[in-house]
């Protein structure tokens, strides 16, 4: 049989009271309210939101968690729904490379996987040898199949400790499904950490594609995230740095 979600389903004066409040919650996951893989406030405050009992709330939750739109782990719950994040004009989008605005492409492929990094990686980020972590693997072409993009980006224990966002990625890194992670940057900030990137750009030899590195750490001095970008170019080496300041 197939599944129903509260969108699907149409509203009738029968309709219980919970299922009308998971129609309206999906519909503020759906516009954005509530950005993907977001905490969603707890059921105290959807109660007094939505003006209804955490009773009620709790069965809302339980239909969203049915349908794979909601998760829940210790963390509390949040938002599956996969779309284009709500950023910031400003904000730094993840990972280095990404495509924005006008050069987004169809044919873009993100996924997280939880394995060894590359040495280069752990020794960046200070992993004991062979520690799996949380890896992002990033890959775009434009759409005539040119102007190939490849990233691939690992987190810190630290990173994977203190921002919650990333940490309930490792239950779900399986290298298969789709993962934007392109607010990354803006969790961190949220997470209290003041972020201070050193990128280095350089030409591979014999190729007219550059390689580009990232190095991102906070104000303790902490690794948090190392990303490794080769892209097609025609530059120089080039060592930029920069800093981010936490949110307040």
């Amino acid at each position: 049989m197939a599944r129903t979600t509260p969108h699907d389903r149409p509203h009738t004066d029968e309709q219980p009271l919970y299922w009308r409040i998971a129609t309206e919650l999906l519909g503020e996951l759906r516009d954005g309210t509530i950005p993907p893989g977001e905490r969603l406030p707890g059921e105290r405050q959807l109660a007094e939101h939505f003006r209804v009992s955490r009773e009620t709330v709790r069965q809302a939750l339980e239909v969203l968690r049915r349908d794979g739109l909601v998760a829940t782990d210790r963390r509390g719950s949040h938002a599956t729904l996969c779309g284009p994040p709500v950023e910031h004009p400003t904000s730094l989008a993840f990972p280095l490379g990404v495509r924005r605005g006008p050069e987004e492409r169809a044919v873009d492929r993100a996924t997280v996987t939880w394995e060894t990094p590359p040495p280069a990686h752990a020794t960046a980020l200070r992993l004991a040898p062979h520690r799996p972590t949380l890896m992002h693997h990033y890959r775009s072409a434009s759409a005539d199949g040119r102007g190939l993009r490849s990233a691939v980006s690992s987190f810190s224990a630290v990173a994977l400790a203190e921002v919650e966002e990333l940490g309930r990625y490792r239950d779900r890194a399986d290298g298969a499904a789709a993962a934007q992670l392109r607010r990354t940057y803006d969790w961190m900030r949220k997470a209290g950490l003041t972020l201070h990137h050193r990128d280095a750009i350089t030409r591979l030899p014999d190729s007219p594609s550059v390689r580009v590195t990232r190095l991102v750490h906070d104000q303790h001095e902490r690794p948090l995230e190392f990303t490794e970008l080769v892209v097609d170019a025609q530059r120089d080496a080039l060592v930029y740095e920069f800093t981010l300041p936490a949110a307040v």
